[in-house]
């Protein structure tokens, strides 16, 4: 087998493509209609996406719509789809004129029409419509606080939902009567189409009282106009009988098992065990790191759960509270507990990032540690375990010449970790 660090990436490479693929959409795309189709689409694969579909469909039949991804995400003019590029993860005024154009382009459809719409993750921000009462700086401060508390993926987008004119359905409601088909590249945690990018056409089953209850659970201050608009029950957002949805149908084109799997085919060539932990796991990083080291360390131990020469993939959300000066990024913080927690410990190896390439809110998609990581920031006079304590990874991996840059991979599928044990 390569070097580790080369077999590590060799398996990122191996999820990222698989995620990207184009050839992952082209299955499920409908046949044109008897009228006009329009795409519409946010997220950060929502360019790539457009892209694949422009490729596939016939040059004869009509084709016109609008996506949005983030910035550095996009895949250059497109001949039929507009795509503009906004901000992530905080959204700015590039995501709310997106969300109006793509608003626009479903006014004036017939039962004969198609809209295909293209989601992946990072559409929350990437697609921002206040609700009446409610401005976009309120939406913008109350993204910063919550990224930064601790809550889960599911519970942002619950607050997000109840605050957006476009998200939890809306989107479903503005292409009726036309028929409705969602692409979804998921990036999150079991999959469920309601919380990737906040389920702009899909049903909500959350309800305004929970995201009240979620924003009071992590102590973020609620503005007035915020909380009288989450009290208003004329304000809910659409539920499963809602009539909109009757000629709506989803696919789910890519997930992160299916990045998963490609990583453990690629580990396999190279004569490597792999074993999937989980596509879906959760909690605090530097918690759930502890838990990966006892794993990796039983296997180098005792052959259990697996014998080495293995490789423990995993994949989810998981979560980090900041309360030092530092920025977070979850799959940094792992890797520099998981470090501090195998204390050198030969034989392991392990890589941890974002598939969409930014970790944290940084450029960077996430790092590699060894055996040696922490003696080699020892020796260059840095403390892994005061940078923990400040949720400020990034500059110790920075110092180390350690940190994975990808640039824009133009997909999500959330988390990847790898842990190899020789």
């Amino acid at each position: 087998m390569p070097a580790p660090a080369a077999f590590l990436r060799a398996l990122f490479s191996a999820a990222i493509a698989r995620a990207a693929a184009p050839e992952m959409l082209v299955p499920h795309l409908p046949s044109p209609p008897r009228g006009r189709t329009v795409v519409v689409g946010a997220g950060k694969a929502a360019a790539s996406m457009a892209q694949a579909v422009e490729a596939a469909w016939p040059p004869n039949a009509p084709l016109s719509g609008v996506v949005v991804t983030r910035y550095g995400y996009g895949v250059g003019p497109l001949p039929r789809i507009e795509v503009i590029e906004a901000a992530h993860p905080v959204p700015d005024q590039a995501s709310q004129h997106a969300a109006a154009r793509i608003q626009a382009a479903l006014r004036g459809l017939s039962a004969d029409d198609l809209v295909l719409c293209l989601i992946s993750g990072g559409g929350s921000a990437l697609l921002a419509a206040p609700l009446p009462g409610i401005t976009l700086a309120d939406k913008q401060n109350l993204t910063r606080a919550l990224l930064t508390s601790g809550a889960t993926i599911a519970e942002i987008n619950t607050v997000r939902k109840h605050l957006s004119a476009v998200k939890a359905g809306r989107l479903a409601l503005a292409a009726a009567p036309a028929r409705l088909v969602t692409l979804l590249v998921s990036d999150v945690p079991g999959d469920d189409p309601s919380i990737i990018a906040s389920g702009p056409t899909v049903p909500d089953p959350t309800t305004q009282p929970q995201a009240l209850e979620i924003l009071a659970r992590h102590h973020i201050p609620v503005p007035e106009p915020v909380r009288r608009l989450l009290e208003d029950p004329a304000h809910e957002t659409p539920k499963p009988n809602h009539p909109a949805f009757a000629r709506a149908q989803l696919h789910l084109a890519a997930t992160p098992q299916d990045a998963l799997e490609a990583a453990a085919s690629t580990a396999r060539a190279q004569g490597i065990t792999p074993l999937i932990l989980g596509n879906a796991l959760e909690g605090e990083a530097r918690e759930m790191a502890v838990v990966m080291a006892g794993i990796a360390r039983q296997c180098r131990l005792h052959g259990q759960p697996a014998r080495p020469p293995c490789v423990l993939l995993s994949g989810g959300e998981a979560t980090v509270t900041v309360r030092g000066a530092g920025v977070g990024g979850r799959n940094v913080e792992f890797l520099l507990s998981l470090a501090i927690a195998l204390n050198g410990a030969p034989g392991i190896h392990a890589l941890a990032a974002d598939t969409d390439g930014v970790d944290g809110g940084a450029e960077i998609a996430g790092a590699l540690i060894g055996p040696d990581t922490l003696t080699r920031a020892a020796a260059l006079g840095l403390s892994p375990r005061a940078a923990l304590r400040a949720n400020n990874a990034h500059p110790v991996f920075a110092a180390l010449g350690d940190q994975l840059i990808t640039g824009p991979t133009r997909t999500n599928v959330n988390d990847f970790r790898a842990i190899l044990v020789l």
